[in-house]
């Protein structure tokens, strides 16, 4: 069954939402390509996007910080919206219906379905493992508190959690494409009622019955 496009619309993300969901998106990109400059010889012609080698890795850990924060702001923001629900497992087996873009067949879904909470809370796991680690091989601050051997696990681990969110993000990236309307619900802030339905019908509904506001 297909949803015709509502004229109406609804407030998915205000505009702080959404100004702080880029901020970190742009702070991601470069801790990721400065990130993957210092993991590999081959990689290293990545520093030249930073001004060179020790540029780079000045700005790595500074970059990194302020997405760490921003992500802080918005997990703030967000994070009753992620809570597990009782109708999440259902989702989660509903997975093929999800492929096939079937959403009537699904239980109704609230502001984020369980794809989008697992996401949500395997970011802030990863993020926070890279704060700590982070500091642990943070040279020119902190390594000189930790034994070598310390330092040593923190630069697997760190380089390990790191894969870890770079492959969660483009997950995010490939779902917010693959849903028509996604991307303009975080560059516009609006969705159609017909969208809203589809996908997050428990939400809609209750914003329908002011049971919570928009955005």
């Amino acid at each position: 069954m297909k949803y015709a496009p509502h004229p109406r619309q609804i407030i998915r993300y205000r505009a702080p939402t959404r100004i702080n969901h880029w901020i970190v998106a742009i702070c991601f990109v470069l801790t990721a390509l400065s990130g993957l400059a210092l993991f590999h010889p081959a990689l290293f012609p990545l520093t030249q996007l930073f001004g060179g080698g020790p540029w780079t890795r000045i700005l790595h850990p500074f970059i990194g910080l302020v997405m760490v924060l921003g992500f802080a702001l918005l997990a703030i923001r967000m994070w009753r919206d992620n809570l597990p629900a009782a109708d999440d497992r259902a989702w989660l087996r509903g997975m093929r219906d999800v492929l096939r873009n079937e959403d009537e067949k699904l239980p109704p879904v609230g502001r984020f379905n369980a794809g989008q909470k697992l996401l949500f809370w395997a970011i802030i796991g990863c993020l926070s493992a890279l704060l700590l680690t982070g500091f642990v091989i943070w040279r020119q601050y902190f390594s000189h508190f930790f034994p070598i051997g310390v330092i040593r696990f923190s630069v697997l681990a760190h380089a390990l959690f790191g894969w870890v969110l770079v492959c969660a993000i483009v997950v995010h990236i490939y779902a917010a494409l693959w849903i028509k309307g996604s991307v303009r619900a975080m560059t516009q802030g609006k969705v159609t009622y017909g969208w809203a339905y589809k996908h997050h019908r428990q939400w809609f509904r209750d914003i329908l019955r002011g049971r919570r506001e928009e955005g």
